[in-house]
C-alpha cells in the first residue's frame, strides 16, 4: 500500500507549534503517513517574497492534502486573504465546520453537535466588482449566487448529513430582502431537499437563526448556508463550545481537500508554549475520516476527550495552567 504524502503548510504566530503537536499525535496514532512542508502568510512573505509561494501551490496540486496552521494576510490593500486565493484556486467549493460539546471546556453548553456547511466560493467572498471610488466616498461589492454552486453545496450537505447519520438539514437565507442571491439559494434548498425524504428539512432566515443558536442550540444538527453567513454562524456556533481553539475546518472540491485551525495565528502568544492545540488536532481527525481512517480518527478524538475531561494537563482557554507541549504530552500518553 502507498503511503499517503500530506503537504503540511505550518503558518505564522502559534502555528508551527500546534502542527508540530498534531504531527505527533498523527505519528503515535499509527498513521503513516509522510509530510512535505511549504510555506504560506507571513512566514512566506519574508523568505519569498510572496503569500503563496508556486512551489507551496505544486505540493498542494500534488499531494490533494493538506493540513495547515493559521496564516496571517497584512492588513491593508493589495493583499488578497491567502484563504480565500487557495478555495478559489482549488476549487475548495465546501467548507465543513463542526463543533462538539467536551466535558471539561467550561463552555455554556453540554450536549451541541452541529455541522455547519458552508459555500465557499461564491456570495460576498467571490471578490466580484469590489471597488471604491477615487474620492473614497463610496465602495461597492458584487455578491454572485450560481444555481450550480448552490445545488452543489446543498447536494454536498445532505451527502454528509447521510454519511455521518445526521437526521436534519436547516437552509440559512436572507431571502427576504434579498430576493435574488438568497431567493435563487433557498429555492435551490427547497428542490434539493426533495430528493431525500429520509432528512427532515427546514429553512430560516440567518438573524432568527443566530438568535436560535444561542437561546436552542440543540434544535440544530446540520445547517447550509451561503459564504457570509456560514463564515459568521460557524465562529458563532465555535463560541457555543468553548470557542474558536475547540473548532475545526475542512475546505473539500472535488480532488484536493485543505484542512485547518480556523482561528487566528494570535502572534501575542507565539513562541510562548501557551497555545491550545485542540483546533487543528480536530482539523487532522476531519482529515483522517476523509481519507477513510475513521478506525485512528477515533482514537485520537478518545485521547482528546479524556484529557479535556479530565484537565489533565490543559492550556489556560481549558481552565488549565499548561502549556502546548504538556497537553500535547497527555494525549500522547493515552495514545
Amino acid at each position: 500500500m502507498t503511503k499517503q504524502t500530506i503537504t503540511v503548510i505550518p503558518g505564522d504566530g502559534i502555528g508551527p507549534s500546534i502542527i508540530d503537536a498534531t504531527i505527533k499525535i498523527l505519528d503515535k496514532a499509527g498513521c503513516g503517513f509522510d509530510y512535505e512542508f511549504a510555506d504560506a502568510g507571513l512566514t512566506a512573505l519574508e523568505k519569498h517574497g510572496e503569500l503563496v509561494p508556486e512551489e507551496t501551490i505544486n505540493l498542494i496540486e500534488k499531494n490533494k492534502i493538506t493540513l495547515k496552521g493559521p496564516l496571517t494576510t497584512p492588513v491593508g490593500e493589495g493583499f488578497t486573504s491567502i484563504n480565500v486565493t487557495l478555495r478559489k484556486q482549488f476549487k475548495l467549493y465546501a467548507n465543513l465546520r463542526p463543533v462538539l460539546s467536551f466535558k471539561g471546556t467550561k463552555a455554556r453548553y453540554e450536549n451541541i453537535d452541529i455541522l455547519t456547511v458552508r459555500e465557499n466560493t461564491q456570495g460576498m467572498y467571490s471578490g466580484a466588482g469590489q471597488v471604491t471610488s477615487e474620492d473614497g466616498t463610496e465602495a461597492q461589492a458584487m455578491s454572485i449566487v450560481t444555481r450550480e454552486g448552490a445545488e452543489k453545496i446543498l447536494t454536498f450537505a445532505y451527502e454528509t448529513a447521510i454519511k455521518e447519520g445526521r437526521k436534519k438539514i436547516t437552509a440559512v437565507h436572507k431571502a427576504n430582502i434579498l430576493k435574488s442571491t438568497s431567493g435563487l439559494f433557498l429555492k435551490v434548498a427547497r428542490e434539493v431537499a426533495q430528493r431525500y425524504p429520509q432528512i427532515e428539512s427546514t429553512e430560516m432566515i440567518v438573524d432568527n437563526c443566530c438568535m436560535q443558536l444561542v437561546m436552542n442550540p440543540e434544535q440544530f444538527d446540520v445547517i447550509v448556508t451561503t459564504n457570509l453567513f456560514g463564515d459568521i454562524l460557524s465562529d458563532l456556533c465555535a463560541g457555543l463550545v468553548g470557542g474558536l481553539g475547540m473548532a475545526p475546518g475542512a475546505n473539500i472540491g472535488e480532488d484536493c481537500a485543505i484542512f485547518e485551525a480556523v482561528h487566528g495565528s494570535a502572534p501575542d502568544i507565539a513562541g510562548k508554549n501557551l497555545a491550545n492545540p485542540t483546533s487543528v488536532i480536530l482539523a487532522a481527525i476531519q482529515m483522517l475520516e476523509y481519507l477513510d481512517m475513521g478506525d485512528k480518527a477515533e482514537k485520537i478524538r478518545a485521547a482528546i476527550t479524556d484529557v479535556i475531561a479530565s484537565g489533565d494537563r490543559t492550556t489556560g482557554d481549558l481552565g488549565g495552567t499548561h502549556g502546548t507541549t504538556d497537553f500535547t504530552e497527555a494525549v500522547l500518553e493515552r495514545l
